[in-house]
């Protein structure tokens, strides 16, 4: 098969694909309701804010490394973390989030107040709750974890992207006696979050994380395209091996070997 029919066939499947998601998205916003199961970290949420809330110590939330324009996992942090503030609005609960990236406290200080105010306590926040601490990799370890030390946190939300530092931050949260709960998509760093946290919300959950707790209409139809994508891709990757392997197909075979081959 030729490249140029290679390269055909492959942009038909991403425009399927894509095509998938744009319709879960438009069905979604018209007022589709889909369901998401429950992921169990997200009930470590709740848990952890009444622990804050029985021993009167702060909640960290640290949305990782990345910058908005370098990946999406901060903005979904901030996702998750607004829900965070909102539950601890409720009690009265002192937050921290400290920031790697200008632009990222730009944005969580506006997500931050706006969260206060969405749930009736704008006179909760503070301006100091969200920290900038430095764009260096291990400057804002140190920084992170000397803010641990200092607040002696009750619980620690670690959701974004993450690199050597992640087990910095996970095992300072163990010292102090924090309830942690940690969400990445950064595969090296999971068996660290994994060890060292109470509960881990894996790969593609941190993504689902988001869409259930925001009930985002955009953000939950693009969740069921995604999984409709890959309950297809499946399909095409089964057909294409029993064609591959039974030569008894036949015309049949012929054809999907021909498409397959590639």
């Amino acid at each position: 098969m030729s490249h140029a029919s290679v390269r055909w066939e492959s942009s038909l499947l991403v425009a399927l694909w894509a095509a998938i998601i744009l319709v879960t998205v438009v069905m979604s916003q018209r007022g589709k309701k889909y369901y998401i199961r429950r992921i169990p970290g997200l009930n470590a949420i709740d848990e952890a804010l009444g622990r804050a809330t029985e021993m009167g110590r702060p909640i960290l939330m640290v949305p990782g490394l990345t910058d908005i324009n370098e990946s999406v996992a901060p903005l979904q942090a901030l996702s998750i973390f607004s829900y965070i503030v909102k539950a601890s609005a409720k009690f009265g609960n002192r937050i921290l989030l400290p920031c790697a990236k200008p632009a990222i406290y730009t944005v969580a200080q506006e997500v931050v107040r706006d969260s206060y105010a969405a749930a009736g306590r704008p006179e909760l926040y503070a301006p100091d709750s969200v920290r900038f601490i430095s764009d260096r990799q291990f400057a804002f370890a140190a920084g992170v974890s000397g803010l641990i030390y200092r607040e002696q946190v009750a619980a620690s939300f670690l959701f974004g992207d993450f690199y050597a530092e992640s087990l910095i931050f996970a095992e300072t949260g163990q010292q102090v006696g924090a309830i942690q709960v940690a969400g990445t998509v950064q595969t090296t760093q999971i068996p660290f979050f994994i060890a060292s946290c109470d509960y881990t919300i894996i790969g593609d959950e941190f993504y689902a994380a988001t869409a259930y707790i925001s009930r985002d209409p955009t953000l939950l139809g693009s969740l069921v395209g995604q999984d409709i994508s890959k309950i297809l891709a499946l399909v095409i990757i089964v057909i294409g091996t029993i064609c591959m392997t039974i030569p008894a197909l036949g015309g049949v075979n012929s054809f999907f070997v021909q498409w397959f081959k590639f």
